[in-house]
Order: structure tokens, then sequence, then C-alpha cells
């Protein structure tokens, strides 16, 4: 699949006997915002962790823009991909835009240049926080942090960007500014790459949606797609109600 951004091919990983992965075969494609879904244990965050190069995996592929991951230096994935992890935390009262500048360390290695400080202004810019710039990152909400991380990944001047549970923690305000941010970077030719828990707002903001069931990558078919209650039941062992707002599809858990 040429367009993919990343590719990933018959790739399985475990710790000792304990399988996390078996057999995954997934294409995220260039330039759109794909949500990976599924359950807890479904092995997101390890196939995460593996694309960004934090875990070695033996079995399989991984190509990042056409490149074999296990091959690729530290830096030279730095200046192609931007992770931002689950969890993330400051004890020190940073203020937002050093926060951000160390998003650059892959580029400058000791004192930042004007380039760097202007790729800082226009990350902070692009999501709407130039108003925090100069405010202790301690002192920020749950959903002005997240802002502030996704414009220090940004600042590496990516071409993918993964994002584990973006929203997590947030209130449905800053969850819909957030996607809407992310959903807008790939205007700019950005391929976004997020684990999400929420189907619905997958399915609102999402180009493609992919979904993990027993470790690994779960297909729907023409006859089984996942706008039939059937397969979402199959993925997350819960009954649901389907139903099309605007042109989109919503899930109603049953009881």
């Amino acid at each position: 699949m040429t367009d993919a951004a990343i590719e990933v091919e018959n790739l399985s990983f475990g710790y000792g006997q304990t399988p996390i992965l078996e057999n995954v075969n997934v294409a995220f494609p260039s330039n759109r915002f794909s949500v990976l879904l599924g359950r807890n244990g479904s092995g997101k965050s390890t196939l995460f962790n593996i694309m960004a190069g934090l875990q070695k995996y033996k079995q399989g592929s991984v190509r990042l823009i056409g490149k074999e991951r296990s091959k690729m230096s530290f830096s030279d994935c730095a200046r192609v991909l931007g992770f931002l992890p689950q969890f993330h935390k400051s004890v020190f009262p940073f203020q937002v835009k050093d926060v951000v500048l160390t998003g650059r360390a892959a580029f400058s290695a000791f004192t930042p240049k004007k380039s760097d400080m202007e790729k800082v202004g226009q990350a902070i810019e692009e999501l709407g926080i130039s108003h925090l710039a100069d405010r202790p990152y301690t002192e920020l909400s749950g959903g002005e942090q997240q802002l502030v991380m996704i414009a220090r990944v940004l600042v590496q001047n990516p071409k993918v960007i993964l994002l584990d549970e973006p929203t997590n923690h947030l209130d449905v305000y800053y969850q819909t500014y957030v996607l809407d941010r992310l959903k807008k970077l790939t205007e700019n030719k950005l391929t976004v790459i997020a684990i999400m828990h929420d189907p619905n707002m997958a399915f609102l903001y999402a180009d493609h949606c992919y979904f993990m069931k027993d470790r690994t990558v779960v297909t729907p078919t023409d006859e089984f797609d996942y706008h039939a209650s059937a397969f979402l039941e199959y993925v997350y062992d819960v009954r649901f109600t389907t139903v099309m707002v605007n042109d989109k599809l919503m899930v109603v858990p049953g009881r």
C-alpha cells in the first residue's frame, strides 16, 4: 500500500510466554485522521509503542514512511514521527513556551535557535493557545495541558503523529476542541493516528476507524461492517443500538 504512512505486516509480540500481539496487519493512510478502537487489554498501546520505537519487535514488519522501523535511528524517527503517550506529567512550573520548546531537542543540541522559537510560536498559534505561552504549565487545566503537549509534538515538524488516548480525562468541550484541532492538522499533510475509547467521538471525527480484538486488528467486511451493531458487539462484548445522525454513525450501549 504505497500511500500508507505506517504499514504493519504479520506483527507478533509478547513478554516471555505471554502473547500481547498476534499476527497484526494494518495500514494507516497518509494525510488522514485514523483512530484505533477496542477494549482495554486488546493490545492498542503496545502496538503504538512498537510503531513509536519504544518496544522492539522480532517477528513481522513495521514500516514508517516506507522504511523499516527497526532499522531507523532515534533521531531519524524523531524527525518523521511524533508520539504523545497516554501519561505525561510535569512537576516543575515551566512556562508553556519552554515545555513546547523541548520538542525541538532532536534539532537543537543545546542552545535554541531563532527558527526553533518560530516553530514554537507557530505550533501554539495553530492550536489556539498563544495566550498561554507565558503561563506555568502546572497551573493549566487538563485540556490546556493536553494542547500544550500536542504543540510539543508539532514542533518536531513530523509527518506522522501518534496519540495514545488524547481525550482521556477531558470534558466534552475539550474533547471536541482537541479533536477539531487534530482533524485540521491533516489539512497540512500530516498523518494523525490516535487511540480512543469513545466510539461516538471516533465516528464523528475520524476518516478511518480500526478495531482491535484479542491481540490483533480485526477488519470489518461488507457483510459485517462497523455500521452494523453485530460487529461492534463482537469487538466490545456489549450490545449496541446503532443510529445515523447527520450521516454519522452513533452507538448506544444496551443493558
